[in-house]
């Protein structure tokens, strides 16, 4: 389905998803008619979902970042979605993810500092429904974050 000059073309939006076509399409070594139509069916194949912002939460004054790994009771059958659902209604919970296996959910949360840290945790995240176990890993450090794909 890809050729060349599509992963060609798609390595060069990942390293700047915010190129204008005619410059994409000059970094690509194509036209921009050519640039256009294979962006128009890579998206319209799912294979391009969308452009998006990439926010630096720390320069926003979001100090602290945890990964919270949840076990759920699932001895009520809407466990899941009830917990899902009073998830998405934290603010500080940036992103959801479900698993199969030991771990079902993990949340993504930020807060400014400690204090604030301590806030949700105790009042937000421990009033979620369904849960049986929960492990929280702080982050320390990123290493390497890439959505680029070996193209």
């Amino acid at each position: 389905m890809l050729d060349d000059t599509d992963r060609r073309l798609m390595r060069h939006l990942l390293a700047d998803p915010g190129l204008a076509t005619a410059a994409l399409a000059e970094r690509a070594g194509i036209t921009t008619a050519t640039c256009w139509r294979r962006l128009e069916r890579l998206t319209a194949a799912g294979v391009i979902r969308g452009q998006h912002a990439v926010i630096d939460w720390r320069a926003l004054g979001y100090a602290v970042e945890v990964s919270l790994r949840f076990t759920l009771d699932k001895t009520d059958p809407r466990a899941f979605d009830e917990f899902i659902a009073a998830a998405r209604l934290v603010p500080e919970v940036i992103a959801i993810e479900t698993f199969l296996g030991r771990v079902d959910v993990r949340l993504s949360v930020i807060a400014r500092d400690m204090g604030h840290w301590t806030e949700v945790y105790r009042q937000q995240i421990l009033a979620l429904p369904h849960i049986a176990e929960v492990e929280a890993l702080m982050l320390v450090s990123t290493i390497k974050n890439t959505e680029g794909l070996p193209l």
